[in-house]
């Protein structure tokens, strides 16, 4: 028989529970973050390795993220088609309105050339042309009019006094601007192993760049200097031809110059 009475007040056991490992929701909103943060990285990498055009509709679509205007609802609907079909054709007005300025500034160029006595005999050998960077104005040699002394990047006076004439003139523009030099095909008189046609033509340009630059025309317009030696002739017929001495001043496409 139990030695204790029925009177006894009853035996409470309390039994603790104990948590085995930390059961939060903390490291979920901080795993989130850092998903969303990786993501966000991924697509900046994205957009600057695709081209300017695909950059302009990203930066189109977060001007107007909500869709208020016509682009922002297109791509909100999936429609992207009709934004790239405008910024197509938007891309082809502006180049159409740049090429008919770029045009003009040649055509005065050549008009002031012709009407001016002292290069009006030059007028013929400034050629004027479109490639694919821009506007292409080619100063080139005759049998009677040479812009450099024989074997020599010296400009004669003539052709410093035009060069210098012609920067004043793109210095109005802001388009970036290249200077190429080239040669016809006759060696160099030192050799293949010394001063060869490439470093003519490139010794050519940079004095073309010093007259242009010698006024109005600042040297942070200048973006390239190149020597082509006889590696792009204009007359592929005969390399020898007065015309493949030349230098081309390429006025490049605004798009282009970012």
């Amino acid at each position: 028989m139990s030695s204790m009475g029925s009177d006894s007040p009853p035996r409470i056991v309390k039994k603790i529970k104990k948590h085995e490992g930390h059961h939060g929701g903390a490291w979920k909103v901080a795993y989130a973050d850092f998903v969303t943060a990786m993501m966000a990285l991924f697509i900046v990498l994205w957009v600057l390795s695709q081209s300017v055009k695909v950059q302009k509709l990203v930066a189109n679509y977060f001007k107007d993220p909500i869709g208020f205007s016509n682009k922002g609802k297109d791509i909100l609907a999936g429609n992207n088609q009709s934004v790239i079909d405008n910024t197509a054709d938007n891309i082809q007005s502006t180049r159409a309105k740049e090429m008919e300025i770029l045009k003009k500034m040649g055509d005065k160029i050549l008009g002031d050339l012709t009407r001016d006595p002292e290069f009006s005999n030059l007028a013929g050998q400034i050629k004027i042309e479109f490639v694919k960077e821009g506007l292409k104005i080619e100063i080139v040699d005759s049998s009677k009019d040479l812009f450099f002394e024989i074997g020599t990047a010296k400009l004669t006076q003539k052709a410093f006094l035009l060069l210098q004439k012609m920067g004043d003139e793109l210095s109005k523009l802001p388009n970036k601007l290249i200077i190429e030099g080239h040669t016809d095909s006759r060696p160099y008189s030192s050799g293949p192993n010394g001063y060869t046609n490439f470093e003519l033509s490139a010794d050519r340009a940079n004095a073309a760049r010093r007259a242009l630059t010698s006024n109005k025309l600042l040297d942070r317009q200048i973006e390239q200097v190149r020597g082509y030696a006889d590696r792009r002739l204009r007359d592929k017929l005969d390399p020898f031809n007065f015309v493949n001495r030349r230098i081309s001043i390429i006025v490049k496409y605004l798009e282009e110059s970012e």
